[in-house]
Parts: C-alpha cells; sequence; structure tokens
C-alpha cells in the first residue's frame, strides 16, 4: 500500500514538475476529467494509471498552470458522447485524445472546481507577462499605457505587447490605442504607426472567449455578378461543407451579406465588440446586414464568420510528447494540400452556379480590404488582354439596341469560345480563342469576363 502510495506521488511530482516547466510556453490547456473508472476504461482503454493517480495529476497540473496564468479547460468524459464521436472512426490513441466534448467544456472557476481546485489558483497574467501584475521596472510603471504599449510593440512586439494591447481591448479603451498609434507616428514615422494599427485589429479580431476557449473574426470576400448576389446563406453551407476546414475548426457564419467598406471602417475596440456579439450569439450591431441595392453598388460582399479553434493542446499529450511543434514556414502539409484543392473545387463550382460569382479567400476580418485590393489589382493586369474580348461584346450589342446581351461560354481544351445572344435567344455573333490569345487560364478568363457582360450557361430561349 505504502510502495503504491510513494509511486503515485512521484507520479504526480513529475508532472506538477512538467507543468511548471512548459507553463510559460502555453495559453491554454484541457484537462480530461474522468467521474467513474468505468469512463476512464472506456477513453482510455489499457491506461497504466488508476483513476486516484489521473484525478490527482490533473489537481497538480491544473493548480501549477492556473497559478501561472495558462488557461485550464476541463471536459468532463462522457461515454455516449465519445462513442457517438468514435463512431466510423479508426480506434487509435490519437483518434482517442482527439476527442472534444464540444459545447461541454468548461472555463475558469467551473473548470478548476472540477479538478477539485478553488478559484484562488487562477491568476491572468498581465501586461507585464507577470501573473502578479507587477511591473518589471520603475519606468515601465510610471509610463502612460499608450507610451507603454509603444514601447512594447518597437521593443519586440511580443508576448508584453500582446497582454497589453488585450487588456485596453477589454476594456474598450479605444482613445488610448488612437493615441498610441499617434504616438507612434511622431516618433518612428508613418510606417511604424500604420504597422500598429494593422496589428491592434489582428489582436482584436481574436480572443479567449467562446466554448472552444479561442475564437476570431474570419470573412469572406467575394466579387458579386451585375444583376444579383447568391444566397449568402447557402454559399456559407456549402463552404462548410466542402471540406476546406480541418477537424479541429468550427466556422458559423452570420445570415446575410456584410458590407466590405463597413467593415474597413472600424477601429480595433468596436471589432472586439463584434466579436464579442458573435460569441454571444448576437448580431453585431456595428454591422448589420447590407442592402441588395448597397451590393450592385459596392460589387463585393462578405461573409462574416466566428471561427471556434477546438485544438487546445491536451495534457495527456503534452505529458507523453511535450509542446505541440509549430508548422514550419513555407511548408504545406498533405492536409493542408488536400484543404487547398477542395477550396479551389469549391469557389470554381460556385464561378458556374452563380454566373461570374468569385469568392476570394477565407482570411481574417481585417485583412478582407487588403484582399479585395489584391484581387483587383491582378484584374488589372490582365485587363490588358480583355480588349479583343471587349470590342466583340461591344460591337453585338451594337447590333441589339436596346436589348440586353448575355454570354455563353465554352471552354475548348485550353481555350475559350464565346458566344453571345440576346436575352430573347437571338444569335449575335461567336469569338474563339486559343490559350495564347487569352489574358489567364480559360477560368481566371470568365471571371473577368463576367465584370462586362453577363454569363449564361444555356442558349437563351432553350
Amino acid at each position: 500500500m505504502l510502495e503504491a502510495a510513494d509511486r503515485r506521488a512521484r507520479i504526480v511530482e513529475r508532472a506538477a514538475a512538467l507543468a511548471r516547466d512548459v507553463a510559460p510556453e502555453l495559453a491554454s490547456v484541457l484537462l480530461t476529467h474522468f467521474p467513474d473508472a468505468e469512463t476512464l476504461d472506456t477513453l482510455r482503454p489499457g491506461t497504466a494509471e488508476d483513476l486516484d493517480t489521473i484525478t490527482e495529476v490533473n489537481q497538480a497540473v491544473a493548480a501549477e498552470l492556473a497559478s501561472a496564468g495558462v488557461q485550464v479547460v476541463v471536459q468532463v468524459a462522457d461515454r455516449a458522447a465519445f462513442r457517438r464521436w468514435m463512431d466510423g472512426r479508426a480506434d487509435t490513441p490519437e483518434n482517442r485524445l482527439a476527442w472534444r466534448h464540444r459545447g461541454h467544456l468548461l472555463h475558469g472557476d467551473a473548470a478548476l472546481a472540477a479538478v477539485g481546485l478553488d478559484a484562488k489558483f487562477a491568476r491572468p497574467r498581465t501586461a507585464s507577462g507577470r501573473p502578479d501584475g507587477k511591473s518589471a521596472g520603475k519606468s515601465s510603471a510610471a509610463a502612460t499605457p499608450a507610451d507603454r504599449l509603444v514601447k512594447a510593440f518597437v521593443k519586440d512586439g511580443g508576448t508584453e505587447f500582446e497582454a497589453l494591447a488585450q487588456e485596453l481591448l477589454n476594456a474598450g479603451r479605444q482613445g488610448v490605442l488612437d493615441l498610441a498609434i499617434r504616438k507612434a507616428g511622431d516618433r518612428y514615422g508613418e510606417a511604424a504607426a500604420e504597422d500598429l494599427a494593422m496589428e491592434l485589429l489582428a489582436l482584436a479580431e481574436g480572443a479567449a472567449v467562446g466554448p472552444a476557449g479561442w475564437a476570431e473574426l474570419v470573412a469572406l470576400p467575394v466579387a458579386l455578378p451585375p444583376g444579383g448576389a447568391p444566397q449568402p446563406e447557402a454559399l456559407a453551407e456549402s463552404l462548410v461543407a466542402a471540406g476546406v476546414l480541418p477537424d479541429s475548426i468550427e466556422l458559423r457564419f452570420l445570415p446575410g451579406w456584410r458590407s466590405p467598406s463597413a467593415l474597413a471602417q472600424l477601429n480595433p475596440c468596436a471589432l472586439r465588440h463584434v466579436l464579442l456579439d458573435m460569441v454571444a450569439g448576437k448580431p453585431p450591431a456595428a454591422l448589420p446586414p447590407i442592402l441588395a441595392d448597397s451590393l450592385d453598388e459596392d460589387g463585393f460582399g462578405v461573409l462574416l464568420g466566428l471561427q471556434l479553434d477546438w485544438s487546445i493542446p491536451v495534457w495527456e499529450e503534452i505529458a507523453v510528447h511535450g509542446l505541440p511543434k509549430l508548422p514550419e514556414e513555407g511548408e504545406e502539409s498533405p492536409e493542408e494540400a488536400a484543404r487547398a484543392t477542395a477550396f479551389d473545387r469549391w469557389r470554381n463550382a460556385v464561378h458556374e452556379a452563380h454566373e461570374g460569382c468569385v469568392p476570394l479567400a477565407l482570411v481574417p476580418a481585417s485583412e478582407v480590404a487588403a484582399e479585395i485590393a489584391d484581387f483587383l489589382d491582378e484584374g488589372g493586369e490582365e485587363l490588358g488582354g480583355l480588349e479583343e474580348i471587349r470590342e466583340f461584346v461591344a460591337v453585338a450589342r451594337g447590333e441589339a439596341p436596346g436589348e440586353e446581351v448575355v454570354c455563353r461560354p465554352e471552354i475548348v481544351g485550353d481555350g475559350l469560345e464565346l458566344s453571345l445572344y440576346t436575352t430573347g435567344g437571338r444569335f449575335l455573333d461567336s469569338l474563339s480563342l486559343s490559350a495564347e490569345q487569352l489574358p489567364a487560364r480559360a477560368e481566371e478568363t470568365l471571371r473577368l469576363v463576367s465584370s462586362f457582360v453577363p454569363l449564361v450557361k444555356d442558349t437563351p430561349g432553350h
């Protein structure tokens, strides 16, 4: 009995020591609480440790990490939910560890209580990077929040800067952020001010909130065809179902279109409010749906989404394999390549189904304006090769005054054949172009052609 107790104590102490070592590198961690031995055996068959040992390990790890400012998240193991999730999946240790009791994760005091700890253990990190909130020196403590933000940004833009920025965002202190941006411009030039402004927007759109412990705003800008936009809800549903997201990501789009110009006008605190509204399940007051008439004027609509990241580091994996490895810069995994291919396939299907509608990339909400600008720049470079097609369409319109002209395209090999009709079905003319005559690939050329003549799939009147 004493030998077993000593062994358990050593296991618990090793886990606590490891937690102390890795705490500075963790923002959050997921612990699984097993309510009984039968549940433990269902989720972790053949585990070397008994229920009491695992319970004590969870408690010790939670105490160390929470006192270091790490957000402790707890899922209470549920046999029925676990079995439903495993149905159809290979019974491997990796899949067993990948289970998340989505919608039932415990945070804050509730998480600590689940493993038998008092809330006093939780000590949130502050702008100093220390759980106690003490400053590293007198000069830093005496500086204004705006000065400290600028100093931390210029220093390295790292943990201290992010922590202080998050405090100001959470408090809604947009005035301090504006002052910091002005100070950065005065001291280090306009480029530094612009960089700081963009960094604050990027921080504002993501936070340790929501059921998964992390949520962020993402957006899908869409170049809309003339004469009517597709239903945004159907477009969003088809994207989510297209296999373009990893299993750990959940994406919830708002109904309706949003204006890219209205999104671009939001300051960091307003963007944070949008995030918090969406996490709370409320439509964001700062970004109401855009009217159909305005869509025609802008030429672009935005699907705004809340992205929940369920890939919280799991303590059991850390204990065995160490901290999660960050992906290598520039390296694309086979899974990422497959998702990129799925996205291209989905985008092409949307383009064909909606006669010229072009989804751009799924990007952070703060990058929508840049994504649209890149799209327009790319289109501008290609427009020179479209002059022949423009003239062809203009001549045909001259032959049908007062009538709407539409184009029925057909991709022939690598080339294009464009046939022009009136909407009443009268044939006007056709133009065949080889790949060498096109300004871009056939599919991309059609995207540009759709900006000045409606595309149809079938011959009008047939």
